[in-house]
């Protein structure tokens, strides 16, 4: 008698379930087809829709290696080169004006950054070169370098200036670090790594 239970046992407890779902599977079926084709070719839109801000990227012209100067300084925070960045890459640094994006390109080339703070002086304040130089630079060498031009560096005042200058001659990067390391956080240090180079 209890084997004889189990299958209308069965039934019972799985009619209430399966009746919802089949009538759900009829609704869907019925459904038109053109009531599918707005979310496919919303779907097509968005997939082929360029990222926010893959427009400004595509104005941009490649280096002399191939690689485009602007995707490294949005993904790793690289510097654009003045000698080499195009008039729409200018233009769209923060603090830069189009008559001193003409006057740094007409410029060209240069050899110091003070070079480059000259040509844009004409055009744009103090403050607004420092927010330039946020985005636009040419590494300055740590052996090297004029106090003039290491004072150019958005943050650094006399005193960074002076601890800059007293560890030479540099034989690495990794002896700017450790050295200037003493001073200031991991975070500085590496903002401040990306203004230098060791020639």
């Amino acid at each position: 008698m209890t084997h004889r239970r189990i299958p209308v046992l069965a039934h019972r407890i799985a009619a209430p379930i399966a009746a919802p779902l089949l009538v759900a599977l009829l609704v869907a079926c019925q459904a038109p087809a053109n009531d599918a084709a707005p979310d496919s070719a919303t779907t097509a839109e968005a997939t082929a829709a360029p990222a926010p801000n893959a427009q400004a990227d595509s104005g941009r012209s490649a280096s002399v290696d191939g690689a485009s100067p602007a995707g490294p300084t949005a993904a790793t925070g690289a510097m654009l080169d003045p000698d080499a960045a195009t008039r729409e890459q200018l233009i769209a640094v923060p603090g830069m004006t189009a008559p001193a994006a003409d006057a740094l390109i007409a410029g060209r080339p240069y050899e110091t950054m003070v070079a480059v703070d000259q040509a844009l002086a004409k055009h744009v304040g103090p403050a607004e070169r420092k927010t330039v130089y946020a985005r636009l630079w040419k590494p300055i060498d740590l052996n090297s370098a004029a106090g003039d031009e290491i004072l150019l560096i958005p943050g650094v005042g006399r005193r960074m200036r002076h601890e800059f200058e007293e560890y030479r001659p540099y034989r690495s990067i990794e002896q700017f670090r450790r050295e200037i390391g003493k001073y200031v956080d991991r975070d500085e240090v590496a903002r401040l790594e990306r203004y230098v180079t060791i020639r």
